[in-house]
């Protein structure tokens, strides 16, 4: 009895109660199994995400290219279709002058007033098919409201800047427009200095494809972004851009960016919402003065042209949100670059259309744009055509003033 005590004793003994190591090559494996088990995790949500969201096509690549002299232009009479992770495939018509216009170039019809649209992406209807984009929209309610025949000849392009206002006023003696409208986006005015410098030599054979991800590549794009964290020394920093890279990431974004709060807190927080603060910086307002100085050209072409023009604002995503909810943070204003705007249109002759307070009346207005892209979807395209009309027939433009309805067609409104 007295020696089972002890030998029990004994097993207690702290020296025998410690673990025993692992060997050297569990230390080595272990982690390895982990890290692995880890890619594969990435691996599979990236496939499962890029079948879902995937991309294809590419309009800048195959029906653009840049003319010496017009600037980016749509290749005549090409089309193509593109799908981006947020978008259904979209197809993109050029006619024989290169617009994607949903009707051929040329003279106007007998009795029609025509409005030529000058502009970037939005105005161009990119990411949503034609016949549902605003210039598709807008004639039909202009019609309606002035009991006039209105006509929009769309020359909006992606990669469109402030520059391309200019664009109209060489094609002027075959379409003989009644009215230029320049479709404004805060993201034309934050890039239009950076697209004058940047722009490539005459005649390069088109724009740069988007880069689309492949989900087989990953390997050797991970062991390429080791090398890159390795030779920079931003660990941080390139891990971001690493997740940044992914459809994953994209799939994450859409689904948090669905939320207002979420969504306005992480924008205010970026080097996007620069157009938003109260105070601009240097580089900002470097934006604002290129975009006075092509202000000052369009009146001079205009003049010559004996044409008068407008122009618009669109707003963003967030500065839609921040309109509607009707409250924000100190320090931001998202009037602020409607002002901005509408002073230089106004002082150098041109009228400037004011759509931004129509989204006070629209809940959740965020909600018709692409969360992660920041396009308005066909929904956005139908609220701008809507508020544009309102905008075009409240007295603004005399030619397009609204008149009185009939009854029926008033009943039928309600």
């Amino acid at each position: 009895m007295t020696k089972a005590i002890a030998d029990s004793t004994e097993n207690l003994h702290p020296e025998r109660l410690k673990e025993p190591r692992l060997p050297w090559r569990d230390w080595v494996l272990l982690p390895m199994l982990s890290l692995l088990t880890l890619c594969l995790i990435l691996v599979l949500s990236e496939r499962i995400a890029g079948r879902t969201y995937y991309s294809t096509g590419n309009v800048g690549r195959y029906c653009m290219f840049d003319d010496p002299l017009m600037g980016y232009r749509g290749i005549p009479n090409s089309v193509c279709t593109e799908k981006n992770p947020e978008t259904p495939l979209i197809e993109y018509r050029f006619n024989s002058c290169g617009d994607r216009a949903g009707m051929e170039c040329g003279p106007k019809p007998v009795g029609v007033y025509r409005i030529v649209l000058a502009g970037s992406s939005t105005a161009m209807g990119y990411e949503v098919s034609v016949d549902r984009s605003f210039a598709a929209k807008l004639p039909g309610e202009l019609s309606t409201l002035t009991r006039r025949k209105i006509e929009i000849y769309n020359e909006g392009l992606v990669k469109g800047s402030p520059q391309s206002i200019s664009l109209p006023f060489n094609q002027l003696p075959a379409s003989r427009p009644d009215l230029i409208l320049w479709v404004l986006t805060p993201l034309d005015i934050s890039s239009g200095l950076r697209q004058a410098i940047d722009r490539k030599p005459p005649n390069a054979p088109g724009i740069e494809a988007i880069s689309h991800l492949y989900p087989e590549r990953l390997p050797e794009r991970l062991r390429a972004h080791i090398r890159e964290m390795m030779a920079s020394g931003s660990i941080s920093d390139e891990i971001f851009r690493l997740w940044k890279s992914h459809f994953i990431s994209s799939v994450t974004e859409h689904f948090l960016y669905e939320s207002q709060s979420l969504y306005l807190k992480s924008f205010l927080k970026s080097s996007e919402a620069t157009f938003l603060r109260v105070e601009p910086d240097t580089e900002w307002k470097e934006r604002l003065r290129e975009s006075d100085i092509v202000a000052r050209d369009v009146e001079e072409r205009a003049q010559s042209a004996g044409l008068p023009w407008a122009a618009v604002l669109v707003p963003d995503r967030a500065q839609a949100a921040m309109i509607s909810m009707g409250e924000w943070p100190a320090g931001y204003d998202p009037y602020k670059l409607d002002n901005e705007l509408r002073s230089i249109i106004v002082s150098h002759g041109g009228t400037y259309i004011d759509i931004l307070p129509g989204f006070r009346n629209i809940p959740n207005p965020e909600q018709y744009y692409y969360p992660v892209d920041g396009h308005p979807d066909a929904g956005g395209h139908r609220i701008i055509a809507d508020l544009l009309a309102k905008a075009l027939t409240s007295g603004a433009i005399p030619e397009l003033k609204a008149v009185a309805q009939p009854q029926a067609i008033l009943q039928k409104g309600k």
